[in-house]
């Protein structure tokens, strides 16, 4: 994949930093400003699928993800991009199925298993939600994937059981 030319670079920055101010609005026009040929750059995909997620244009965003899995399967946000599009598709089945295919090739990574526990409580699920929990606090900071699983609400329903994991 080629890198991004110097002044796509400063428009991609510029739209990252617009999204991160909560206009979304002015991130896509800053994205339009980037070269065609560049706009299918997996760091402008990533970005657009962010400014969409913020939409909720989610056909959009699974377009955007299937072509990230495609162009870039070794990377993790690609594959979070698809499970986190397929489950607010009310496609939550699917969402655990897809980071479940994909897991091994992410062994040390933490949100692998945080955001299966999340989908499996979501489908009322909950001793798998709990086993996947249980190995995400095993792999990652504890105290901190706790702390922010408390207060995850997607997690609500096992918030009691998760003080005695």
């Amino acid at each position: 994949m080629k890198s991004l030319k110097r002044q796509d670079t400063i428009h991609l920055e510029a739209a990252q930093g617009w999204l991160e101010h909560g206009d979304h609005l002015e991130a896509n026009e800053e994205l339009e400003r980037i070269t065609p040929q560049f706009r299918v750059h997996p760091d402008v995909l990533e970005l657009r699928w962010k400014i969409y997620a913020k939409e909720k244009k989610w056909d959009g965003c699974l377009a955007i993800a299937e072509t990230l899995t495609d162009v870039v399967p070794r990377r993790a946000s690609a594959w979070f991009s698809l499970a986190t599009t397929l489950h607010c598709l009310d496609q939550t089945e699917e969402a655990c199925e897809t980071l479940l295919e994909v897991l091994d090739e992410f062994p040390d990574n933490p949100a692998f298993p945080y955001q299966l526990a999340c989908y499996f409580c979501r489908l009322e699920q909950f001793s798998e939600a709990k086993q996947w929990l249980e190995k995400a606090f095993s792999m990652g900071d504890s105290k901190e994937l706790k702390l922010m699983a408390l207060k995850d609400p997607e997690l609500k329903l096992l918030w009691e059981r998760i003080g005695k994991l």
